[in-house]
């Protein structure tokens, strides 16, 4: 494992892209930052990297926002099945290895993107139920792989929810599942206090590259939108499927 100054300054592109990336669509910083960040040390230690600056990077998406507060109202449950999930998936990722979580999660991916090509859709109404089950799931992927996003992608498009609504309940979905993941990594301690503050640079940076990404939001109309989350399932999955061969086969 590098020095831990050259870490932070080999991953302050990354987080640069990330947060640009997280900005323009709302999603996914920690589905670029983790894996390339993978790069130079291991997974487990490429998430505790990425806390701080992921937990930034969703608070500033979720107060951006034009009514996160009827988001909060209408996605609690959502939002509670998270909490319930992260607790579970981020005791599973601190005592045990990732590689089957991954893998599971791929399975998933790739089935749902099967029948969004073969026109079967998932008969999914935004309900309290639904909300519950897939913030549940989503909370446990979360914990375990680092990628909730996944979950809910497919929860929101199966749903039709719009991008003005998804993005918001989005973020706090991500921002509960983070916040959670911190504490019980510090409980367990496998991350301390000095940890997360050294990383406090990475966040500043994340958090201006977000506001730059932002502002291109506007000009991605929704039916891309739509394509472009296809297209972003479809890259995890081939992420967590790597992954998962690389630790199985170490």
């Amino acid at each position: 494992m590098p020095d831990f100054n050259l870490l932070l300054l080999l991953t302050i592109p990354v987080v640069i892209a990330a947060g640009f990336f997280h900005g323009a669509l709302g999603l996914g910083f920690p589905m670029i930052a983790t894996p390339f960040i993978a790069v130079f040390v291991d997974v487990k230690a490429a998430i505790i990297i990425t806390l701080l600056p992921t937990a930034t990077v969703n608070i500033a998406s979720v107060l951006s926002a034009a009514n996160p507060a009827a988001a909060l109202a209408k996605y609690h449950p959502m939002l509670i099945a998270s909490f319930i999930g992260a607790i579970a998936g981020s005791f599973l990722l601190a005592l045990s290895e990732p590689a089957p979580y991954r893998l599971v999660l791929a399975v998933l991916i790739i089935s749902f993107l099967l029948t969004s090509h073969y026109n079967l859709r998932l008969n999914i109404t935004p309900g309290a139920a639904m909300m519950f089950l897939f913030g549940g799931i989503a909370g446990l992927a979360g914990g375990t792989t680092n990628v909730m996003v996944a979950v809910l992608i497919i929860y929101f498009v199966s749903a039709r929810i719009e991008r003005a609504e998804m993005v918001p309940a989005l973020n706090m979905c991500f921002l509960v599942g983070k916040l959670t993941q911190t504490i019980v990594f510090i409980g367990l301690g496998t991350v301390t206090l000095p940890m997360l503050i050294y990383t406090l640079p990475l966040a500043l940076v994340s958090f201006v590259s977000l506001k730059v990404g932002q502002s291109y939001a506007t000009k991605i109309d929704a039916e891309r939108y739509r394509k472009i989350l296809r297209v972003i399932l479809f890259i995890l999955a081939v992420i967590l499927i790597f992954q998962f061969a690389k630790e199985f086969l170490a």
